[in-house]
C-alpha cells in the first residue's frame, strides 16, 4: 500500500493549524479567569455607572463656543465675528501665496525627513524669529544674551515661558491687562503662577486708562512679572503711544518689574513689521531682561500649523545659554519636541529675501484690509445716526474692535439677527466684508436703541 502523498504546502498547514490549537488550548482557562475579573473591575462597563458619572459638563470655551454656536444656526444671513482668523472679502480663510510656495520648496526638498527635532526645535527658524522681532542688528542678538525655543504658537510659548518662571523666579506674581484675552489667565494659573490684573481699558473712553495703568504697576511688589500686548491688545485694540510705552518702561524698570510679552500680531497690526515691534525692542535696548511670546497664526496665517517660539533676552551670554538648558527640561516632558512642518514654512520664508519681501505685501493687504474694514463699519453707523461716539473703532487697531456692547445687546443681535460674537462685545473686523458691513451697522443701531 503507497503511503499518501502530503504536498509540502498542506502539510505546512497542517503544522500551522496545530499550533494555533495548542495556543487555543493553552490561553483558554487565563482568557476566563480574565473575563471573570474584567466583569468586578469598576471601568468594566459591564455593571454599575462609569467611575466618570461624577464629572460635571463643562461650559463651552467662551471665544470658540462662539463658532460652536455659529454652526448650529441655520440662518443664511449669519455671521461669525467671533474667531481670531483672518477671513477675505467673501468671508473664506486665506492661505497665503507665500506660504503655498514655501510649502512647494519643501515639498520638492527630496533631502527632507521626518525625523524628531531637538528639543528646541528647528536652530534656523529660532534664529531668524527672533531677528524678526528684535530686529536683525538688535545688540542682545548680537552679544548672544538671546535664548529662543521653537513652542507651540503663542499659547505653548507663553505657557513654557510661565512654567520656567513658576520654577526659576523669585516672584510667582504675574499682572495682566484687564481685560485680557481670555486664555492667558488659565495659561498662567496652571502654569503655577498667581494671576493678578492692572487697569487697562477705560469704558467711558473706550481707549486707554493710561493713569489706572500706572498706579497699578506702580504698587505692584519689586520684581512682578507683567503681562503686556507687543502690539493690537485682544479684546481692545487699544495699544498705548509710544511715548505711554516710553513711561511703561521707565516705571518697570525702576521697580525691577520682569516684562513678559505676548506677540501674536506683528506686522498685522499696522501692516509694518518694525513698526509692531517698537515696543518690545524698547524694552531689550536699555539692556534689561524680558520673555517674549511670539506666534506666526495670524501674521503668516498659519493656524491650524502651531507655530510660535518663546524668547528671553538675559543681561548675558552664560546667563541665556543656562535659561536654555531649563526650557528644554520645561519641554521635554510636555511635549517632548515641537513639529516640523510650520516652522519649516516660516524658516523658508523669513530666510529667502524674495519670498519675505512678497509676506510683507501680503501681510500689508491684510492689515489694510482691516483697516478699510473699520471706516466702513464707522461711516455707515454715523449715516444711520446711531446713538453714541463711535469714533473708537477707527482709532483701535488689529483684528479685533471693543464695540462697547453690552452682553444684552449681544445677546439681542445674536437672537435677532444672528450675529455672533463673545459675550464682552468683542468682534473681529477681519470677519466682516463690505457686503455684511450694511446687516452689522443695522444690528448695532437696532440694538443700540432698542436695548439698554
Amino acid at each position: 500500500m503507497r503511503p499518501e502523498f502530503t504536498s509540502p504546502s498542506s502539510s505546512s498547514s497542517s503544522s500551522a493549524d496545530r499550533r494555533l490549537n495548542a495556543l487555543v488550548r493553552h490561553l483558554a482557562t487565563p482568557s476566563m479567569v480574565s473575563q471573570t475579573a474584567v466583569a468586578f473591575s469598576p471601568t468594566s462597563g459591564f455593571h454599575g455607572d462609569s467611575v466618570f458619572s461624577h464629572v460635571v459638563r463643562a461650559p463651552e470655551d467662551p471665544i470658540l463656543g462662539v463658532t460652536v454656536a455659529y454652526n448650529k444656526d441655520p440662518s443664511p444671513v449669519k455671521l461669525n465675528l467671533g474667531v481670531g482668523a483672518y477671513r477675505t472679502e467673501e468671508g473664506k480663510p486665506l492661505v497665503l501665496n507665500v506660504v503655498r510656495k514655501a510649502e512647494q520648496m519643501l515639498l520638492n526638498d527630496k533631502s527632507r525627513v521626518k525625523e524628531y527635532l531637538p528639543i528646541v526645535g528647528i536652530a534656523e527658524f529660532n534664529k531668524l524669529s527672533a531677528q524678526l522681532i528684535f530686529g536683525a542688528d538688535s545688540p542682545a542678538i548680537r552679544e548672544n544674551r538671546v535664548t529662543t525655543v521653537q513652542c507651540l504658537s503663542g499659547t505653548g510659548s507663553l505657557r513654557v515661558g510661565a512654567e520656567f518662571l513658576a520654577r526659576h523666579y523669585h516672584q510667582k506674581t504675574i499682572y495682566i491687562p484687564q481685560p485680557t484675552w481670555g486664555n492667558h489667565p488659565k495659561v498662567f494659573t496652571l502654569a503655577g503662577l498667581s494671576v493678578k490684573t492692572y487697569r487697562y481699558y477705560d469704558p467711558t473712553t473706550r481707549g486707554l486708562n493710561f493713569q489706572g495703568l500706572l498706579e497699578d504697576l506702580g504698587s505692584a511688589p519689586s520684581g512682578s512679572i507683567v503681562l503686556l500686548h507687543a502690539c493690537a491688545h485682544n479684546p481692545t485694540g487699544v495699544d498705548p503711544t509710544l511715548q505711554q510705552w516710553e513711561q511703561i518702561r521707565q516705571l518697570m524698570r525702576s521697580k525691577a518689574l520682569l516684562p513678559f510679552f505676548d506677540s501674536a500680531y506683528q506686522g498685522f497690526a499696522s501692516g509694518n513689521l518694525d513698526e509692531d515691534a517698537q515696543s518690545i525692542r524698547m524694552f531689550v535696548t536699555d539692556g534689561g531682561e524680558c520673555f517674549v511670546a511670539q506666534s506666526y497664526a495670524k501674521n503668516m496665517g498659519l493656524y491650524g500649523e502651531r507655530v510660535g517660539a518663546l524668547s528671553v533676552v538675559c543681561t548675558a551670554a552664560d546667563v541665556a545659554s543656562k535659561v536654555e538648558s531649563q526650557l528644554k527640561l520645561v519641554i521635554r516632558p510636555m511635549f517632548s519636541n515641537p513639529p516640523i512642518h510650520g516652522a519649516s514654512i516660516v524658516a523658508t520664508i523669513l530666510k529667502d529675501s524674495n519670498l519675505f519681501n512678497e509676506w510683507t505685501i501680503e501681510l500689508k493687504a491684510m492689515a489694510d484690509r482691516i483697516i478699510s474694514m473699520r471706516k466702513q463699519l464707522f461711516d455707515a453707523l454715523r449715516a444711520r445716526g446711531t446713538p453714541g461716539d463711535w469714533s473708537h473703532i477707527i482709532k483701535q487697531i488689529g483684528m479685533f474692535t471693543f464695540t462697547g456692547l453690552n452682553s444684552k445687546q449681544v445677546e439681542f443681535m445674536t437672537r435677532e439677527c444672528h450675529i455672533y460674537m463673545t459675550s464682552d462685545g468683542r468682534i473681529s473686523m477681519a470677519g466682516l466684508s463690505s457686503k455684511t458691513v450694511p446687516h452689522l451697522a443695522d444690528a448695532i443701531h437696532a440694538a443700540v436703541t432698542r436695548m439698554t
